[in-house]
């Protein structure tokens, strides 16, 4: 966990406070999601499953959630980039976070893994 700890902290603001504010964001929609340190960046794991992770996007400098299986969803604030299978939702740091927005989307992924399509 303390690798996963120093993750958070050593962000620099205000990219920490919002990787921070996302972590409990994600957090709290499902008793079955949990925080890991993967190949580097958190990752958030429904069943032990990973279904997103938290990055800094390289070319635009912004902060985003990735969605492991963002294939299956349409929403256009959604990028899929030259990614087969994950999609992204970047943030602006200047603005508020679309706390509706992200909750639906990870609420749709967590119904995905639910569903049987994605095995949990």
């Amino acid at each position: 966990m303390k690798q996963l700890d120093d993750f958070y902290l050593k962000q620099e603001e205000p990219i920490k406070g919002l990787f921070l504010a996302l972590k409990e964001i994600i957090l709290k929609q499902d008793e079955d999601i949990t925080n890991v340190l993967k190949y580097g960046m958190p990752f958030f794991c429904y069943k032990g499953k990973m279904f997103c992770y938290l990055w800094t996007h390289k070319k635009y400098k912004q902060p985003y959630i990735g969605i492991v299986e963002g294939k299956h969803f349409d929403e256009d604030f959604l990028l899929q980039e030259n990614r087969s299978r994950m999609k992204i939702m970047l943030f602006d740091i200047n603005e508020d976070l679309p706390l509706e927005q992200i909750e639906d989307i990870i609420q749709k992924a967590i119904k995905l893994y639910k569903s049987g399509i994605i095995q949990v």
